[in-house]
């Protein structure tokens, strides 16, 4: 009976959402259907994690689980990190945010409201959601899968046979958004693009995300002058949040600049590739959300990935090496921190 079997919790915390999940101890997910609430960030750290919890008892609530059942939970939660459960500077959070310690507070959180201490693991959601993706991806095989998701930044991740994310030393291990762009193979000379994490090398992350839509936008409008886009008045944020939707209507303007961004992105698997050699890459992110992009789009994007890592690639690559769309959307970082609880379990 449901009401017997031990589950494992993910958090998906993001900067703006957060997302609750859960898998039982076969890995199994307890539902597919999404449960998300906002984040209070600018209500500060406490009110963060008590939303946390309160979206465990909605979700506990809304499937017949009771607390009693939880054996573990991992949290999903954007870097990068002082130290392990530590938070460092980060441009997805508030200024006030570094130093925190979210892996104590969340511990202390959890034991209050089930009355026991529950295990906790915590790590970057990028790596997670490709825990939760690989595990799909390559079925019994024990591939590697590398998986990389444009959103708001870039989450990256780096899957090994064990099911498990590479982490690195300083937890900062498949940062690759931050990698630099080969900006000659793009023919670019321009001042390289600006990116939140303060380096001024050309960060993947500000050419292939919504973060460097505003000026991939106002590169792109040079050659569309006459766009209603450059005549508009509107705020920058809905011009760059417009473009998803004018591309799947066949506008040029926003068609070249996803081209561009899958071009920038089959380059950065390519390099990748030399370091990682992935036997499966999983691109996903909001370009790949089922519900709010056309099939067409999305074989658009995904061929245009291909044809440009291809060549860069050791001839056995291009041939072994499937790249590949996710399947989970948004629900792949809180369904793989559920799974990484599951397998520290296993461990004892």
């Amino acid at each position: 009976m449901s009401s017997t079997r031990k589950i494992f919790i993910g958090t998906d915390s993001g900067a703006t959402t957060s997302k609750i999940a859960a898998v039982w101890e076969n890995g199994e997910p307890v539902t597919k259907k999404l449960q998300q609430q906002p984040t209070p960030a600018l209500n500060g750290t406490g009110a963060v994690v008590s939303g946390w919890i309160a979206g465990i008892n909605n979700f506990l609530a809304a499937n017949g689980l009771t607390w009693a059942q939880v054996a573990g939970v991992g949290l999903a939660i954007p870097g990068p990190y002082k130290r392990y459960g530590v938070l460092e500077r980060t441009p997805n959070m508030p200024a006030s945010f570094e130093g925190w310690n979210f892996h104590e507070d969340y511990s202390n959180a959890l034991a209050k409201e089930a009355g026991r201490p529950i295990p906790l693991i915590a790590g970057n959601d990028g790596n997670y959601g490709g825990v939760a993706e690989a595990a799909i991806a390559r079925g019994h095989s024990k591939s590697s899968v590398m998986m990389l998701m444009p959103g708001s930044g870039l989450g990256t991740a780096f899957v090994g046979a064990d099911g498990l994310s590479l982490d690195g030393d300083t937890l900062a291990g498949m940062e690759a958004g931050h990698a630099a762009v080969p900006l000659q193979v793009l023919g670019i000379t321009d001042k390289p693009l600006p990116c939140g994490c303060g380096r001024d090398w050309g960060c993947v992350e500000a050419y292939t995300t919504i973060s460097g839509l505003p000026h991939l936008l106002a590169m792109f409008l040079k050659k569309h002058p006459q766009h209603e886009l450059a005549q508009s008045a509107a705020p920058i944020k809905e011009k760059v949040l417009s473009l998803r939707t004018r591309a799947q209507k066949g506008d040029a303007l926003a068609l070249e600049i996803f081209d561009f961004q899958a071009r920038v992105m089959g380059i950065h698997v390519a390099n990748l590739a030399m370091s990682l050699d992935p036997g499966i890459v999983i691109i996903g992110g909001g370009l790949m959300d089922l519900e709010s992009t056309t099939p067409e789009f999305r074989e658009r994007y995904m061929k245009g990935v291909r044809d440009a890592a291809m060549p860069y690639l050791w001839p056995a690559q291009r041939t072994t090496m499937k790249i590949i769309p996710a399947v989970l959307g948004d629900l792949s970082q809180a369904i793989g921190a559920a799974l990484v609880a599951l397998y520290q379990s296993r461990k004892g």
